[in-house]
C-alpha cells in the first residue's frame, strides 16, 4: 500500500475534503503513476454535484499527467519513469467495440476493485477509472500514453480529455473535410479545442456561438473566423449569413438543453449535429424530425472524441510541438490540491478555460 493525498467527495454538492488514503499496488496489466498535474473538467464538477448519480465516497479527476512509478505484471511498452498522460479511456481490446476501433465505448467493465481505500479499510470509488484528484493513481495500462519529457505537465494533462474530445469530435465524429463549414456551440475548454480541430482540418468558416462576448473574442484566438452571441434573436440566421449557407457540422460542447434545441437550426443540407456536451440525467431536448429526414441531416453522440489514444494523442502532441496546437494558452490558473474547492468555484464561474492542480 502507498499512502497518498486525495480530494474526496463525501456528499453530493458539498466541498471536497482532503484526506490521506491507501492506494494498493498495481495488479497485472496496471501501472502506478505519481501525478504532476490534473485539470478540472466540468464533468468532474457535475459528477460531484450528483448530475449523473454515482456511489460515494469517491475521488474524481480524469485529466492527468505524471510519471510511472510502479508496474504490474504483464505490462508492455511502458517503463518506470515514463511521463504519461492518464485518461479515463480503459479499453479491454477484445469486446466488439474495441475490436472495431471504438475503445471510448468499451463494453467490458474493469475486472479489478477500486485501488483506493481509507486507512480503516473503507473502499473509496475510483471515479471515471482514474480518481486523479490525488497525488498518485493506479490505472490500467490501456489508459496511458507516453509523451516527451519536454512537454510541460499541464499541457500533457489537458490532452487526457478536453483536447482529444474537442478535436476528435470534429475530426473523428464529424469527419470534417477541408473547405466545409462548422458551428461550435460553446467556447469553453472543449469548445476551444473543437475550434482548433476545425482549423487543423481545414474548415472554411468556423463560427463560435456563446453567451459571452469575452469568450467569443478568445475563440478567435484559437481559430474561429466569426462569433455569434447565443443570446441574439435567432442566432442561427446570423451564422448562416456569415457562411452563406447552413453548416456541414454543428458541434455542441455544452450540456445545455437550449443549445441542443437550437443546434439543428444551424445545419445545411446533409449536415450533422455532433453531441458532445452532457446535460443532467433526465433532461430532454426537442427537434423537428421531418427537417432532418427531408434534408438528409444527422445527429450523433461523440464520447471523448471517438479517439484511439495511442494513435491520436501522439499526433496532437506533435502538432503542439510544431506550434500548430495551442495547449499552454488553455491553462487559466494553477492551484495546489488543498485549493481544489477554490479552483472548482473559479471553474464554475464560467471565465476559466482550464484550471490545473499542480503537484
Amino acid at each position: 500500500m502507498t499512502r497518498i493525498t486525495a480530494a474526496v467527495c463525501t456528499a453530493q454538492g458539498a466541498p471536497l475534503t482532503i484526506e490521506d488514503l491507501d492506494l494498493r499496488a498495481p495488479l497485472a496489466g496496471e501501472v502506478e503513476v505519481t501525478l504532476e498535474a490534473v485539470a478540472i473538467c466540468h464533468s468532474d464538477i457535475h459528477f460531484a454535484e450528483g448530475a449523473w448519480g454515482g456511489d460515494l465516497p469517491a475521488v474524481y479527476g480524469h485529466e492527468a499527467a505524471g510519471r510511472i512509478t510502479a508496474l504490474g505484471d504483464g505490462v508492455s511498452g511502458l517503463t518506470l519513469g515514463n511521463r504519461v498522460v492518464v485518461t479515463l479511456i480503459r479499453a479491454c481490446g477484445t469486446c466488439p467495440q474495441c475490436a472495431t476501433g471504438k475503445p471510448t465505448i468499451c463494453e467490458t467493465p474493469s475486472p479489478n476493485p477500486s485501488p483506493l481505500s481509507r486507512p480503516d479499510g473503507t473502499s473509496v470509488v475510483q471515479a471515471m477509472n482514474c480518481g486523479a484528484f490525488a497525488s498518485h493513481v493506479v490505472v490500467d495500462q490501456s489508459q496511458v500514453v507516453p509523451l516527451p519529457d519536454g512537454m510541460p505537465p499541464e499541457a500533457v494533462a489537458l490532452m487526457a480529455c478536453g483536447v482529444i474530445t474537442g478535436i476528435g469530435a470534429v475530426v473523428n465524429a464529424a469527419q470534417l473535410r477541408p473547405g466545409q463549414d462548422v458551428v461550435v456551440i460553446g467556447a469553453g475548454g472543449v469548445g476551444l479545442n473543437a475550434i482548433q480541430g476545425a482549423r487543423i482540418a481545414g474548415a472554411r468558416r468556423i463560427i463560435a456561438v456563446d453567451m459571452s462576448p469575452e469568450k467569443l473574442a478568445i475563440a478567435r484566438d484559437f481559430g474561429a473566423t466569426d462569433g455569434v452571441l447565443a443570446t441574439a434573436d435567432k442566432p442561427w440566421r446570423e451564422a448562416m449569413k456569415l457562411m452563406g449557407r447552413g453548416a456541414d457540422a454543428v458541434i455542441v460542447t455544452v450540456g445545455a438543453i437550449p443549445a441542443y434545441n437550437d443546434a439543428p437550426r444551424y445545419l445545411g443540407w446533409g449536415g450533422k449535429v455532433v453531441m458532445v456536451g452532457m446535460p443532467h440525467s433526465g433532461a430532454m431536448a426537442e427537434y423537428e424530425p421531418v427537417m432532418l429526414a427531408y434534408m438528409s441531416q444527422g445527429m450523433t453522440g461523440s464520447k471523448m472524441g471517438d479517439v484511439v489514444i495511442r494513435r491520436d494523442i501522439p499526433w496532437m502532441a506533435d502538432l503542439y510541438r510544431q506550434g500548430r496546437l495551442k495547449l499552454d494558452e488553455l491553462v487559466s490558473g494553477r492551484w495546489r490540491l488543498d485549493q481544489i474547492n477554490e479552483a472548482i468555484a473559479d471553474t464554475k464561474s464560467g471565465g476559466a478555460k482550464r484550471n490545473v492542480i499542480v503537484f
